[in-house]
């Protein structure tokens, strides 16, 4: 069953004081377990490497213009944009709070990963995965503006990974200065955990349309009814958003259903093979993206901002989980089919990091929004 939760939340933190254990008593040794060796950090990467797209180092501490199209490198240091803070004077917009049961879904009952059949740490045989039913409770919120009214048809974007207040602030500075049009945004959150095998990694990584029909019949319908809104149908009104596995999740929107989604914004974007279960039609899960199916695919109406970091995800398990190289490979071949798309490599930046985000959240939405225009 649904349930309708409070706007206001009141966060209790309990801490309590751990008495030291008692030495143990002597006894017969034992042999120590060896300890799982720290992940090391993922190399910094110089965005005028060989092989990397070429691209317009702006000054430390500018964002490229929300009116140009191709590839940016911001400098190291990252303060948040005027945008990002709420303003005297400025409507904030009502956040409503929603949560979904996995019982209520047709289209994600559930799952989770079983125990790693390599009993590895870390590391598994990705055709060995197998999972199990496992019910969640997913978050969602509504953010309605102020300027909003009820029962119009009104543009809107969905993000991933839940409710996001960066984006809700970001939306009232800018809708207030008329750069943005009136909108709602729908924060989604995933069914839980990470991965292949895991109920965020089914619904984000999963090469198909899946997820974006989930949302137009299970999610849509839902905040329309309980928050008498009217969601446009138009494709050019509507956008995706998401980081990391969201990001691509928000990319595949777009690609499976260009009637559904013109507009895509990603940080760190997973354009990588995390897609399970394994699909003979894409082996190399989102990968496919960049290496196969943008390059051999007519031009589709979908128009994209994405960031990577310098120190963004890298793994070497094989040849399809650099994150770099793949939002890298990405901007590479949207230029070559001519699509408009801006690229921004962030100095200075991790995996969706989040001053990065603060940074270019509002440029961000520009572009995205550019060309826009209410159609009677």
């Amino acid at each position: 069953m649904f349930r309708l939760l409070s706007t206001t939340f009141l966060i209790c933190i309990t801490a309590a004081a751990q008495a030291p254990a008692p030495a143990p008593a002597a006894g017969p040794a034992t042999t120590a377990q060896p300890s799982r060796p720290a992940r090391p950090p993922a190399p910094t990467r110089d965005p005028h490497t060989p092989g990397y797209v070429t691209a317009k180092e702006l000054p430390d501490g500018a964002v490229p213009s929300p009116k140009e199209d191709g590839n940016f490198i911001l400098g190291p240091t990252h303060n948040p944009a005027p945008e990002m803070a709420v303003k005297e004077g400025v409507q904030q917009g009502t956040i409503y709070n929603l949560t979904m049961e996995s019982t209520d879904s047709k289209f994600y009952p559930g799952i989770a990963r079983d125990p790693n059949p390599g009993g590895q740490p870390g590391f598994f045989d990705i055709s060995k995965i197998t999972t199990h039913p496992a019910p969640y409770t997913r978050k969602v919120a509504v953010y309605v503006p102020k300027q909003y009214v009820p029962g119009t048809v009104v543009p809107f974007i969905v993000g991933a990974d839940g409710p996001d207040q960066f984006l809700f602030t970001a939306l009232d500075n800018l809708i207030a200065e008329h750069r943005l049009p009136v909108m709602v945004a729908i924060s989604i959150g995933n069914g839980g955990s990470d991965g292949q095998g895991s109920e965020r990694g089914l619904e984000y990584d999963t090469m198909s349309g899946k997820y974006a029909e989930f949302v137009e019949q299970e999610v849509l319908p839902l905040v329309e009814k309980q928050y008498n809104v009217k969601l446009s149908k138009d494709p050019d009104a509507r956008a995706t958003m998401g980081g990391s596995s969201g990001g691509s999740a928000a990319f595949s929107m777009a690609w499976y259903h260009p009637e559904l989604y013109h507009r895509v914004l990603t940080y760190s974007g997973t354009y990588v093979n995390q897609q399970s279960p394994l699909n003979p039609e894409t082996p190399h899960g989102a990968w496919e993206y960049h290496e196969h199916l943008v390059p051999n695919s007519p031009v589709k109406p979908i128009r994209l901002w994405m960031e990577v970091g310098d120190r963004d995800n890298l793994s070497t398990r094989d040849a399809y989980h650099d994150w770099v190289l793949a939002n890298e490979n990405m901007a590479k071949v949207l230029a070559a089919k001519g699509y408009h798309y801006q690229f921004v490599f962030a100095r200075n930046a991790g995996h969706t990091d989040r001053t990065v985000k603060q940074q270019t959240l509002p440029e961000a939405l520009e572009y995205v929004w550019q060309g826009y225009s209410a159609k009677k």
